[in-house]
């Protein structure tokens, strides 16, 4: 395996809970899976807080940020049923690594933590050969 990107982000949770109230946010951001697992979560706010911050993390692992016709929706976190998060990409963003990386085969490794204040999301994207 040889590693084609790693990104990093880290959000203040009180930013993502003033979001979360704005008309619109959660939809725009959030896959409908995420958001239906969110129904089950306790601390909501730290939830989709971990969520927000793998997504940014995952698209500075490709260097592209939220351009390029990627869009937050275009990447889902799920967990196992062990817990361990995993990153769901779209079909868009497969072809987008095609295109730019000659990647048909990759790994994605994905580690979130958080705490009151914070929520900080870490990712590497491994070629596979």
């Amino acid at each position: 395996m040889n590693i084609v990107g790693n990104g990093v982000d880290i959000v203040k949770n009180k930013r993502i809970e003033r979001s979360l109230k704005i008309n619109g946010f959660k939809n725009r951001i959030f896959t409908k899976n995420e958001i239906l697992q969110s129904k089950k979560i306790k601390n909501k706010t730290n939830f989709f807080a971990k969520r927000f911050a793998a997504k940014e993390a995952f698209v500075k692992s490709i260097g592209s940020g939220f351009r390029k016709k990627i869009n937050f929706i275009d990447i889902e976190i799920k967990n196992n049923k062990k817990g361990k998060p995993l990153i769901k990409i779209s079909k868009n963003i497969k072809f987008f690594l095609k295109k730019n990386f000659d990647i048909n085969k990759f790994k994605i490794f994905l580690s979130l933590s958080d705490e009151k204040n914070y929520s900080i999301a870490y990712v590497i994207l491994n070629k596979i050969k």
